[in-house]
Parts: C-alpha cells; structure tokens; sequence
C-alpha cells in the first residue's frame, strides 16, 4: 500500500500553487502576467517571476499540476510549508530571470514545468541525503531527460498538447537552479559519507 503525505502541512503547500496558477487561468491574466520580452524591456520587470505561474491554456496547466501532484507523492515529506515556498519563490525568480538573460530568442514565456524541474533535483537530492537509491536514479533521470531535449529538440507531442513551443532551455535553467538549490544538502551527504568512512 502506498503512503501518500496526507498531513495538512505536506497537502497545502502544492495546493495553494495549483489554486494560484489556476486563480490567474480562470481569470486570463496572461496579458498581465505573462514574460513579453518587449514590455519587460520597457520595464514591467515583475512578468519575470509572475511568467512562472500562468500557462498557454488549460492542459499546459494540467500538466503541470500533474507535476506538481507528482514531486508531492515524491519528496513532499522532505520540505515544510516554508521551505516549499521558500524553493518555489527563488526558483521562480531564478527561471525568470535566466530566461531574461540567457534566452534571447524567448520572445513570449509562461509554465511552472522550469521551475517544477529545479524542485525535483531538489527533492532527489534529499532522498539521497534520506540513504534512497532512488534519489540518484531520479537525479540522473531528470538530468538526462534535460540533456535529451538540448540534443532532440522539444517533444512535438507536448508542443500539440498545450499549443505552445516547449522552452527546453528554460527546463535546464531550472534543473540548474535545483542543482545550486540542492548544493548545501549534497554537501552535507559528502561530509556525512566522508566522516562513516573514516
């Protein structure tokens, strides 16, 4: 029988960004809230962390619930309410930004699936910190789906789901904001082998 975190603390974190990202869906704050390169040039500097919460349509926003529904079954146990927002908030921003600077060819950007990718590495790293096996696979795993779309290109099957180009760049920057995000705890897994070892 699988044990899902059922406790409040574990349930409303990643319902409270569903809510949110479903709140700005149900209302078309796209115009509003969306990365447009253009107008954050001109110095609506906020679309850069707003950009993470809305989606092109509706099953762009599914889809990422079923992320989020995913990383909550997974690692939900590992993080306090605080800590959840704590790591969406600065990936957020760190997604939004790296798509600012580094993406240039991003005229138009929405979706959490950057930032959901940089709170899996996350949460992989703190199942290897937990002694899970799994948290390597799902490490690696992530990290080679990422690589994969640098090498092939976005899925034409996800791109026809949600009508919208898939931003395989922006899943990197958020794989690499998990990383830097997960350092502390990956080190702390080297000191603590380090120190059974000797």
């Amino acid at each position: 029988m699988i044990n899902l975190p059922l406790k409040p603390l574990y349930v409303l974190p990643p319902l409270c960004l569903i809510l949110l990202s479903s709140f700005f869906a149900a209302f078309n704050l796209n115009d509003y809230l969306e990365f447009n390169r253009l107008l954050v040039t001109n110095g609506e500097y906020w679309r850069i962390f707003t950009s993470q919460f809305v989606h092109a349509n509706w099953p762009h926003l599914l889809l990422n619930c079923a992320g989020i529904f995913l990383i909550w079954a997974l690692h939900a146990e590992h993080t306090s309410p605080f800590r959840y927002a704590f790591n969406i908030a600065v990936l957020a921003l760190w997604c939004g930004l790296g798509v600012w600077l580094f993406c240039p060819d991003i005229y138009i950007y929405t979706g959490l699936s950057a930032l959901l990718h940089g709170v899996i590495i996350w949460g992989s790293v703190k199942d290897v910190q937990a002694g899970l096996f799994s948290g390597w696979l799902l490490f690696v795993g992530t990290w080679a789906k990422v690589i994969w779309e640098q090498i092939a290109g976005p899925s034409d099957s996800v791109s026809q789901l949600i009508a919208s180009n898939v931003a395989v760049d922006a899943h990197l920057i958020g794989a690499l904001g998990g990383t830097v995000l997960a350092l502390p705890v990956f080190l702390n897994v080297l000191k603590s082998t380090y120190k059974n070892s000797h």
